[in-house]
């Protein structure tokens, strides 16, 4: 029997090693790999080119929309099942856009994780209950101002996603250009970019724009107001 390849994205050792122990039950799946972060959540793509990656949300240095858009452009043929604790439509919006197959809940069962990982490898996609739910009430009639979001969102490379991140996890410009290996410089060219791309002009409003849009949980700032 060929086993299903999974590589494990989560930024919380205890949550990876909790996803690892309920799929090495399983005869038919294999986890391959772990990524403590978007940025190695691509690269091991790159190398490992699993079945199917499951893919943490909010991660450090690259979030895992993000990631996701980066590693189906390196090896299309993974499929990505997105994990979040939150279930806001933004969130789930901004990963089926990303380009992933499917979206659990970290509260979803064990059974319907593995089950999960089985439909998007054969080409099918895969939803919490509760979010499949409201998406077919809610598919007739999009609000405007999700819709603004996102489409919003689809005018920014991947340097400029990567750069709103680090604004809206408070990283100054300095930090910033330390952490993506490029110049202060740069960095602000980036930042007058999104400002304008946005229609945004304060820290606070690419802050508030990250978390609606779904780039970066809202737990990731709570001094934002």
């Amino acid at each position: 029997m060929k086993k299903i390849t999974v590589l494990l994205a989560e930024d919380h050792t205890i949550v990876r090693e909790g996803f690892r122990k309920m799929l090495e039950l399983e005869d038919d799946i294999e986890v391959v790999g772990e990524a403590q972060d978007g940025r190695q959540a691509v690269a091991l793509v790159n190398k490992l080119r699993p079945a199917v990656v499951l893919m943490d949300i909010a991660m450090p240095l690259l979030n895992g929309l993000e990631a996701t858009r980066q590693a189906l452009k390196a090896v299309p043929a993974t499929k990505v099942l997105i994990l979040s604790a939150h279930s806001d439509d933004a969130y789930v919006t901004s990963a089926t856009e990303s380009g992933a197959s499917g979206f659990l809940l970290k509260q979803t069962s064990a059974y319907d994780v593995c089950r999960a990982i089985r439909e998007v490898n054969n080409g099918k996609t895969f939803f919490s209950a509760s979010i499949s739910r409201r998406q077919d009430r809610l598919r007739p009639q999009t609000p405007d101002r999700e819709g603004l979001f996102h489409k919003k969102a689809a005018q920014l490379t991947s340097r400029e996603m990567e750069v709103l991140q680090l604004i809206a996890e408070g990283k100054a410009n300095k930090e910033t250009a330390s952490e993506l290996g490029i110049s202060m410089k740069t960095v602000e060219k980036h930042r007058e970019n999104l400002m304008s791309k946005l229609d945004i002009h304060d820290t606070a409003g690419l802050t508030r724009y990250a978390i609606s849009a779904g780039i970066i949980e809202s737990s990731v700032q709570l001094t934002i107001v």
